[in-house]
């Protein structure tokens, strides 16, 4: 039997899902990186802006460990959901950067703190707000998963890049015509089972 090492197992996710979300930027203009896709305006770009900021707040500010620079877009004061797009003058590195000084300042904490380390999550109602690191890395995983699932969405959208690596190893075997008739299949079954 293998040893285990939880916040390393735990981090290692985290990193897995931080990864899957940044390619889906590689290739792209800065139209399609922003491009609103869905009718609540879901675009690749402003994801990693708001994951940015998720993770400045759960892994800095929780723990009474702010990040050094100011993040306008979630200061009391900033326009709802401004986290969620890039302005023009935001640049793809600019946001792209600010993402991996979030990392460095997560695993910052990841790293000083134990798992049973309190925090306090400001935002969330007071009878739950009191956690632990273990607590706070399980809800960043599953966001910053979250997410990603939302960006595999949306660039498959946009030029049909799927998968969680930039490979394709964890999708199905599969060209774009054997893809079509599979879609294909599933409209005609969606269908049949309508008129049913």
């Amino acid at each position: 039997m293998t040893g285990s090492d939880p916040k390393a197992d735990l981090h290692r996710y985290l990193q897995t899902a931080r990864e899957a979300l940044l390619w889906k930027l590689d290739g792209l203009s800065e139209y399609d990186m922003r491009r609103p896709l869905t009718p609540t305006g879901t675009n690749l770009l402003g994801l990693v802006k708001h994951v940015a900021g998720v993770e400045l707040g759960y892994f800095g500010d929780t723990f009474g460990r702010p990040f050094a620079e100011p993040i306008p877009w979630i200061e009391d004061d900033a326009e709802l959901g401004s986290d969620m797009w890039a302005t023009a003058d935001e640049s793809r590195e600019e946001i792209v950067g600010l993402y991996h000084r979030a990392w460095a300042h997560s695993d910052a904490t990841i790293e000083a703190l134990t798992l049973d380390a309190i925090g306090r999550v400001a935002w969330w109602p007071e009878d739950r707000s009191e956690v632990t690191l273990h607590r706070i890395l399980i809800h960043v995983i599953a966001e910053t998963n979250r997410h990603a699932g939302h960006a595999d969405i949306v660039r498959e959208l946009i030029d049909g890049a799927v998968g969680l690596r930039k490979d394709g190893e964890n999708m199905a075997p599969g060209d774009q015509a054997s893809w079509e008739s599979y879609r294909e299949r599933l409209e005609s079954v969606a269908r049949e089972a309508d008129r049913s």
